[in-house]
């Protein structure tokens, strides 16, 4: 198997998982487990994920946990078109462990590849920018041009990953509406567990609608450019004047800066990890982050009245927005993490309180 990077480089390895083609934007993540987690999120819809530390595979695939949410997965299927490693382990251990990576990768259709420099990738990805890229079978005779493959049409992909209808849950005092752009479970078990009820609503849904039904919105992470989600967009800029709690992640907090009149941008390979440094702006203490995007907010486009929140202590670029004349906010990073640390699920808290202030 190859894998082709459009600048015309090429990787071989050995193939496993499901031996078939895919195209997409190929991107590394460099957390050293969490690799269910990782290929369930929703966020990697479209993408060749290429993980870079080099034994994947080791304590196997559980099945989800369907009481929990399908604990530990982050949504019902893998997202990722392909995945490239550098070894993969098929003889597994750990007592939850029921398949291996490569038969769970083979029941979804998803190719992968093993045998590769993942370290060196990563740095063609880091010095070139991020790239797309086709996983090829050898087998075909000209790979470059490998006819049918698996690929993901970007500007529709929160709508592939969104929810159909509306679904309810819990039966807590406090509502909540998570508008699902793509939305990891781990939110919504987030906000389970601090006892709100929530209502899932598709991402292009009329939240103006049900104001006078919720106490609050959440709006998800998801996969590809905010840009792309316009009617999201016009949505959350008029909820902005109902001045009832709104907290976005990833991908909801570029769709907030960009409904209350900010920029975004593409970075030139993300940040895909579970070690981000972040600083609060405002009790200048660090937090580590998991983190998985490819686009940021322009800091210097916020209008008046709103404020950078937390910074990324690697590269400087924006992590999270406040406004001052509304219960409005917003992370780059995940909160929930899974994978990854959890020392920012205090947020969840802090909303959850603001909450107490509507009706």
């Amino acid at each position: 198997m190859k894998l082709i990077l459009e600048d015309g480089s090429e990787w071989s390895g050995a193939g496993f998982g499901a031996l078939n083609s895919a195209e997409g934007e190929v991107v590394f993540n460099t957390g050293m487990t969490g690799y269910i987690e990782t290929l369930t999120d929703p966020s990697y819809r479209g993408q060749i994920l290429v993980m870079t530390y080099p034994l994947i595979g080791n304590y196997g695939v559980p099945m989800p946990d369907r009481e929990k949410l399908l604990e530990p997965y982050e949504s019902e299927k893998i997202q990722a078109l392909g995945l490239v490693v550098h070894r993969y382990h098929a003889r597994y251990s750990h007592h939850d462990a029921r398949l291996t990576l490569g038969r769970w990768l083979e029941e979804a259709g998803v190719p992968a590849m093993e045998g590769v420099d993942t370290r060196a990738l990563t740095r063609r990805l880091r010095e070139h920018g991020t790239m797309r890229g086709k996983l090829v079978l050898d087998s075909n005779r000209n790979s470059r041009n490998p006819g049918d493959v698996r690929r993901v049409e970007m500007n529709r992909a929160v709508a592939d990953v969104s929810c159909r209808s509306v679904v309810s849950y819990g039966e807590g005092s406090r509502k909540v509406a998570l508008v699902d752009c793509g939305a990891k479970l781990n939110i919504l078990r987030s906000l389970l567990k601090r006892g709100v009820s929530v209502v899932r609503v598709p991402w292009d849904y009329d939240l103006a609608s049900i104001q006078d039904q919720v106490d609050g919105y959440v709006l998800s992470n998801g996969p590809g450019d905010p840009k792309d989600c316009e009617p999201l967009i016009r949505n959350v800029r008029a909820l902005l004047a109902c001045k009832k709690p709104i907290f976005g992640i990833c991908l909801g907090h570029q769709i907030l800066a960009l409904a209350a009149g900010a920029d975004t941008y593409k970075l030139p390979y993300g940040h895909r990890s579970q070690n981000q440094p972040v600083m609060d702006l405002l009790t200048r203490k660090a937090k580590v982050t998991s983190q998985n995007h490819g686009y940021a907010v322009n800091a210097s486009t916020l209008p008046i009245g709103w404020e950078p929140w937390f910074v990324n202590l690697n590269d400087e670029t924006n992590e999270g927005v406040r406004c001052f004349n509304g219960p409005f906010s917003s992370v780059q990073f995940h909160p929930e993490a899974s994978p990854g640390p959890v020392d920012t699920g205090y947020l969840f808290d802090d909303f959850v309180r603001q909450l107490s202030s509507v009706r």
